[in-house]
């Protein structure tokens, strides 16, 4: 099938198992990088699953993506563009509800796996609206509140699955951050782990087989 003109540039895997209502996987990668890069588990997914790969809208140089710029400050280090963030959130959403019709998706089935920044933003688009996502796969990511849509604590999560995981000895990310996601999802009335891994910043083969398996169980 030929990749359709929608509003974020994206690449496909048809599913290789058709089913009557086809479950979907959106992949967003990190920053700085592409929509090939999470493209390369695709072949090692679920078989009933249509994937879809997103490129971030914000080009970097001298090469890759961003969902959302981060400004570096002498005194409080890392700052995050908070309006681009949301502008990306709602894109995504956006960019979801035309794929589902574009490739006629089941609606009812839709899974986010991010990595990184991609992570952090899947976090927002699913809390913010989990009433379009049913499973939610987080590499490497956080929580980042400031990101969400207001009111977003009534919304209803009864249907929401999430998996996270993170590097031990993440060098971009610290493990610290991560860790605080489970409490705060509880908070939500979600339960999960966080499932930590003796890696940096990347993705171990233990740790993709385990996700694969817990989205294998849901879709």
């Amino acid at each position: 099938m030929q990749t359709k003109n929608l509003s974020l540039y994206h690449i496909i895997q048809e599913p290789k198992i058709k089913k009557e209502h086809t479950p979907a996987l959106f992949l967003f990668h990190g920053y700085g990088s592409d929509e090939k890069d999470l493209f390369s588990f695709a072949s090692e997914l679920p078989e009933e699953l249509f994937i879809i790969s997103v490129r971030a809208p914000h080009p970097m140089q001298p090469y890759g993506n961003a969902w959302y710029a981060i400004h570096w400050d002498a005194s409080d280090g890392k700052l995050n563009d908070v309006p681009q963030a949301i502008a990306s959130r709602d894109a995504i959403v956006n960019f979801i509800e035309e794929a589902i019709t574009a490739y006629d998706l089941d609606p009812t089935n839709i899974s986010l796996l991010g990595f990184s920044q991609g992570a952090i933003l899947s976090y927002a688009v699913a809390l913010s609206y989990p009433e379009k996502v049913k499973n939610i796969v987080a590499l490497s990511g956080y929580i980042s509140a400031d990101f969400f849509a207001d009111g977003y604590t009534s919304n209803d999560f009864s249907k929401l699955n999430i998996y996270c995981s993170h590097g031990s000895v993440d060098q971009v990310i610290p493990i610290q951050l991560a860790r605080q996601t489970p409490s705060f999802l509880k908070s939500l009335g979600i339960t999960t782990t966080l499932n930590e891994f003796p890696v940096g910043h990347g993705v171990a083969p233990q740790n993709f087989y385990q996700f694969k398996e817990w989205l294998s169980k849901l879709i």
